[in-house]
């Protein structure tokens, strides 16, 4: 059933560009390219997880007999291990452990030096190398005291568990272009002297003609030469209806055709397409985006300068006052390694994990932390409208019964049994409206379209038809009523219900708000967040949407290309973050200070994100930022708890209270530094979202 002005959509890609002679570039090249570049990344993170595990697994095995040599712990518990050897066995296995297991911090430590911004691997690589070397030593007889490879080992299983930890709470490199491939067909239906063949898309060339059957991917961006259809370009575009397209009608590759068949004329190739266009605009995005320095790192700058000084300073103090060599070494070690906590290697990963488990357990899927992190500064978030704050399919919004009719279901029960027999997407939208509420529907004689204006048939014993405004401006019959009036400006699309040519009624259409939207924008204004929406339908829709659900702007028939440029707009006065679920959104979601999908959206909107709303309910945006700002708190407590107490005890370990006969040993600062530790694994459980 055709409608010449169901709706009042805005046309995306009017334009065609001719292909320029002889350039013969096979569609795809461009995102075949993509495809290569993205499916390089993810490897390096998955390899780097694994890594860190099987380094911690082989490292926590050999600490276990570390521990049972060791001469402190035989003293805790009470049991003695001593035999020829034992110590020269105690040096073999920590050499492994330091190496084997160190070796990711080893090599850290060149590439932080070699840019001249000492962190956390600095940190870890001084403290266990500090304690395997003053421990062999003490293995050897060149200095005095018992050593601590079991505080070597402890501390570098504990730094491999919390790297771990950390890489399992990051998606590696984002598989967006890979996804983007996905999108088009593999084959199409080429016509050639008059046959039809399958051939792959990457054989098509401009010029070519390709068959496109009832709800098949268009595989081409191209001209309509023969047939009419409706084409579903919501995915791609965000327009919520979907269009007609005919004869002299543009189609883009990805999008969805409808009940008719369609002949397109191929008119751009490689770099020239749509999605090519796009593909290159997640890239661009991707590869300039910038990343949050780790907290830990941070707070390990400063703790790096503050063991080597102090370290330093305490060897240094002790041998101008006259102590030996062997206490004085002892001194600046115990300094070294007990200002590396334990702690500070798990305050930051323990809270991403906590709150990562978390937020999965409500339909939160975090997959970039440092993005997550940001959210808390989020000061506006930018809302797709089409599956977004909308549900994305055609309904019925209105229901106007005139003159005898006075029953507004009524003319839905009737208008949906004339449309039952219909496969259009308005008629479609009212059927289903209709079986929601339950009506039952009445058998229709005599059914027959009307071309290009609707529809009409018998309806116990009554004439009726469904139409467009259109038939009834061309009839002179359009009622005079201001509800009417107000719809259409709305952007909505009316039908009207006639009997005998005069209308009974009427119905409004458009994309349903979902019921939760409302309820999501009042919880962020709460926030102090101003809520907006971006979107490629018209602007009497946008408009209509955005005063309902009381947004504080909106930008509406902003093409797919445009709307990366948009957030960064909004980026020159907030921080943004972005929520989408189609093709079109991917460039602004990753433009974005975060990239929020809804997770019912496609699989591109999902890879460009930051987080995946899996429950697709737009409330969960509230969740995320309010997660978000509980999970800084939790951190920054750790943070200041695992670097705090350094203010007591490196003082301590350097002998500030000898004279009063306080030393702190490195037995005693091992027990402090477990002591925090579990403090930071009990502050990291008590997260919560509510």
């Amino acid at each position: 059933m055709d409608r010449e002005d169901e709706s009042t959509t805005h046309q995306h890609h009017a334009g065609v560009h001719e292909e320029t002679p002889g350039k013969g570039q096979q569609y795809g090249e461009q995102v075949k390219e993509a495809e290569h570049h993205a499916k390089h990344h993810p490897g390096a993170h998955t390899h780097a997880m694994v890594d860190f595990r099987q380094r911690f697994i082989v490292s926590t095995i050999l600490t276990i007999p570390i521990l049972a040599l060791s001469p402190i712990f035989q003293s805790a518990l009470g049991f003695t291990l001593v035999f020829p050897g034992s110590n020269l066995l105690l040096f073999l296995l920590a050499t492994v452990v330091y190496f084997y297991g160190g070796y990711p911090f080893l090599n850290g430590i060149l590439d932080e030096v070699r840019v001249r911004l000492p962190g956390m691997m600095t940190l870890i690589a001084v403290a266990i190398t500090v304690a395997y070397v003053y421990s062999s030593a003490a293995v050897f007889g060149f200095v005095g005291g018992e050593g601590f490879f079991w505080e070597l080992a402890t501390l570098i299983d504990i730094m491999l568990l919390g790297h771990w930890i950390e890489m399992r709470s990051v998606l590696g490199a984002s598989r967006a272009l890979e996804e983007l491939v996905r999108v088009m067909p593999s084959e199409a239906h080429r016509l050639r002297n008059g046959s039809t063949e399958d051939v792959a898309v990457e054989r098509l060339r401009v010029g070519d003609r390709v068959l496109i059957r009832p709800g098949e991917k268009v595989p081409v961006d191209g001209v309509v030469v023969d047939g009419v259809s409706t084409v579903n370009e919501a995915m791609l575009t965000g327009e919520s209806a979907p269009v007609t397209r005919g004869p002299g009608d543009t189609v883009t590759g990805g999008s969805i055709n409808g009940e008719g068949s369609l002949v397109a004329e191929m008119k751009k190739a490689g770099k020239e397409t749509y999605l090519a266009q796009v593909v290159e605009l997640v890239r661009t995005a991707q590869e300039s985006r910038s990343r949050a320095q780790d907290l830990a790192n941070r707070a390990a700058f400063y703790l790096v300068v503050i063991a080597l000084s102090v370290g330093f300073i305490t060897l240094v103090a002790w041998l101008l006052l006259g102590q030996g060599p062997g206490f004085a070494i002892e001194r600046a070690a115990t300094v070294m390694v007990i200002t590396c906590p334990h702690a500070l290697g798990l305050a930051v990963p323990l809270v991403v994990a906590v709150s990562t488990a978390l937020a999965a357990q409500s339909g939160l899927l975090i997959r970039e932390r440092q993005a997550f992190e940001r959210a808390r500064d989020v000061q506006a978030v930018v809302f797709d409208k089409t599956g977004t704050l909308t549900e994305g399919r055609f309904g019925v919004t209105d229901l106007l019964p005139f003159r005898t009719l006075s029953d507004p279901l009524e003319v839905l029960r009737l208008t949906a049994s004339l449309e039952a027999n219909s496969e259009h997407p308005i008629a479609r939208g009212i059927v289903r409206s209709a079986e929601e509420k339950g009506l039952q529907l009445i058998p229709v004689s005599g059914f027959r379209a009307i071309p290009g204006r609707g529809i009409e048939g018998t309806v116990d014993d009554a004439f009726l038809k469904v139409v467009s405004p259109g038939y009834l401006k061309e009839a002179g019959a359009e009622p005079a009523d201001e509800r009417v009036e107000r719809l259409k400006q709305q952007g909505k699309t009316v039908v009207f219900l006639l009997k005998d040519d005069l209308p009974l009624g009427a119905i409004a259409l458009a994309d349903i708000i979902r019921g939760e939207s409302r309820e999501a924008i009042a919880r962020l204004k709460g926030m102090g967040i101003r809520p907006m929406m971006l979107t490629g339908d018209n602007r009497h829709v946008a408009r209509w949407v955005a005063e309902d659900l009381g947004l504080d702007a909106y930008f509406a028939e902003v093409l797919p290309h445009e709307k990366a440029e948009k957030i960064r707009e909004v980026q020159a006065q907030y921080r943004v973050a972005m929520v989408g679920d189609g093709v079109n959104d991917a460039p602004a979601l990753v433009q974005a200070d975060v990239g929020i999908a809804i997770g019912a959206g496609t699989d591109v909107a999902v890879e460009s994100a930051d987080i995946v709303l899996v429950r697709n309910d737009p409330r969960d945006v509230a969740d995320i930022i309010l997660l978000s700002r509980k999970t800084y708190r939790k951190m920054m407590q750790n943070l200041l708890w695992a670097t705090g107490y350094n203010t007591f005890a490196i003082p301590l370990a350097a002998g500030v209270a000898y004279g009063i006969g306080l030393v702190l040993t490195p037995a005693i600062g091992a027990i402090l530094m477990s002591a925090s530790t579990v403090i930071v694994a009990i502050n990291a459980r008590t997260l919560s979202l509510h």
